[in-house]
């Protein structure tokens, strides 16, 4: 069995997406499985929940505070950076662990993947968002000295923080989806020699097949409130389907909410709308209380779980099929796909879902094909497997 330490930036209950509810169950398998497992996360407080879990360490610094990325001053940065280099090395010290697992970085010191590499640590990553792009430039450290190359080496020199992120040389990384990992090596210049993909799934204990009962217009967006996730393209579409009604069950950015509130008075459809935020464990009940779960993205989606979700309790879904969730969608098997960002389209697709019980049935029938082909169970094992490859080469 293998010591690990496991980085990355939110952890549950502090987090927001499906991405730290990966990373927590696969902690969670992976102690079951019998390794060690230490958390290492940002020191971000969402909400006033107590720890979940057992050996996590929330003392990272980053650069990310309420859905953005402010500037800090050169000294702040320096700061940042030293204050997380000397928590690692606490840890590394502590536990010497065999692997180090990183999650998501974005936001968080990327230095620290260069100082793992450095110690001769195997890492091994799990990438479920797009960081490896957005990250280096939210890393004031990193970005300052990109832009000044020529001073790189003498920063580096003086401040003995890493100027420079390598992933090719760091980990192996495993992706989400094959989508994730094209788009990795377009921003990396191809620099990524050891790579995997992965797909996440579902756990059909957690959303267990409902029965549907007759038609009532019943809406779902069920996920992160993100701007980027098309929650407005809903709103504008359910003005176009005046018998039908919207809950939007999720939490995120509280100013994007907001604005959504606006936009369904303006709209005339707020007597229509509800927005919650249901329990993880209430997840399933929701799914099953709706007649269409729509997952209308306007931007390359990593994966997406959600789809899978609804497919698992036996709920049709209409979806974008964007970026990683195109390896899974299909119009007409398993979903009604729909272009991003046209509200008709979408209240279109809905109004052939409601005039169309066999094709409803026809697309439960496919979805539940393809939520049984992708499970949590599948891709936990997967990454145990990986782990142990990465600790045994490196003994």
């Amino acid at each position: 069995m293998a010591r690990v330490l496991a980085v990355g930036a939110m952890y549950p209950p502090q987090h927001l997406g499906g991405y730290e509810l990966l990373w927590r169950d696969t902690t969670l398998a992976l102690r079951a499985a019998g390794h060690e497992v230490r958390v290492l996360a940002a020191d971000l407080r969402l909400a006033s929940a107590a720890e979940l879990d057992g050996d996590v360490h929330r003392e990272l610094r980053w650069y990310w505070s309420d859905h953005t990325f402010p500037r800090r001053a050169p000294r702040e940065r320096i700061a940042l950076e030293r204050h997380n280099a000397r928590v690692l090395a606490r840890h590394l010290e502590a536990l010497r662990p065999d692997v180090v697992m990183w999650w998501a970085l974005g936001g968080l010191s990327l230095s620290l993947v260069e100082r793992v590499r450095r110690r001769g640590v195997p890492a091994l990553g799990v990438v479920g968002d797009e960081w490896m792009a957005y990250g280096p430039r939210v890393d004031q450290w990193l970005s300052a000295w990109a832009a000044r190359p020529s001073l790189a080496g003498g920063a580096a020199a003086v401040t003995r923080a890493p100027t420079r992120f390598a992933p090719g040389r760091s980990a192996r990384w495993l992706f989400i989806s094959d989508f994730l990992r094209r788009e990795a090596q377009r921003v990396t210049g191809g620099a990524l020699a050891d790579t995997g993909v992965v797909h996440p799934g579902v756990d059909p204990a957690r959303f267990p097949p409902a029965p549907s009962g007759p038609w009532r217009g019943r809406l779902l967006y069920c996920g992160r409130i993100d701007e980027r996730k098309g929650i407005a393209d809903a709103l504008a579409a359910l003005a176009h389907l005046p018998e039908a009604t919207l809950r939007v069950d999720g939490g995120g950015d509280e100013s994007h909410l907001g604005r959504l509130r606006e936009q369904a008075v303006g709209l005339g459809v707020a007597g229509r709308v509800t927005f919650a935020r249901s329990p993880r464990e209430e997840l399933a009940d929701v799914y099953a209380a709706a007649d269409v779960v729509l997952f209308p993205v306007r931007w390359p989606e990593p994966w997406g779980l959600v789809p899978l979700e609804a497919m698992s309790v036996g709920r049709p879904v209409v979806a974008t099929g964007t970026g990683g969730s195109a390896e899974y969608l299909r119009d007409g098997h398993n979903a009604v796909v729909v272009p991003p960002g046209d509200p008709r389209a979408l209240a279109a697709a809905v109004q052939r879902l409601a005039e169309g019980p066999a094709l409803r049935e026809r697309l439960v029938t496919g979805g539940r094909r393809t939520a049984g082909s992708l499970t949590q169970a599948a891709f936990e094992t997967a990454v145990e497997r990986e782990l142990r490859a990465v600790a045994r080469a490196a003994s």
